[in-house]
């Protein structure tokens, strides 16, 4: 298995960006865990869909999925929101943990 993959050097400040959860981490604490889940994944689905609509509109967008059953301008993909939620709440279990500690 070599697990071979390709990425592209605009995922790194789009990924970075993941570090705008801790603000909003800390203004849903407490609320409601389903609230949270859908505010990160609702916050990721903001993120992806400007992003790869900028790139796209370039011809510099690194994923497409035009071909994707849910997809949402090929940039977003509806099916992957537990994903993205699920991505959300562990974020947050580190940030709270990382605030914890310090």
């Amino acid at each position: 298995m070599k697990l071979e993959g390709r990425s592209s050097i605009w995922m790194f400040p789009i990924y970075g960006m993941a570090a705008f959860l801790a603000p909003v981490s800390r203004w849903i604490h407490g609320k409601n865990t389903w609230l949270r889940g859908l505010v990160y994944a609702g916050t990721i689905f903001f993120v992806e869909f400007v992003t790869g609509t900028l790139l796209k509109r370039k011809d510099m967008c690194p994923w497409d999925y035009s071909r994707a059953r849910f997809n949402i301008g090929g940039v977003i993909r509806l099916d992957y929101a537990p994903v993205w939620f699920l991505t959300g709440l562990l974020y947050e279990k580190i940030l709270n943990r990382n605030r914890a500690s310090s």
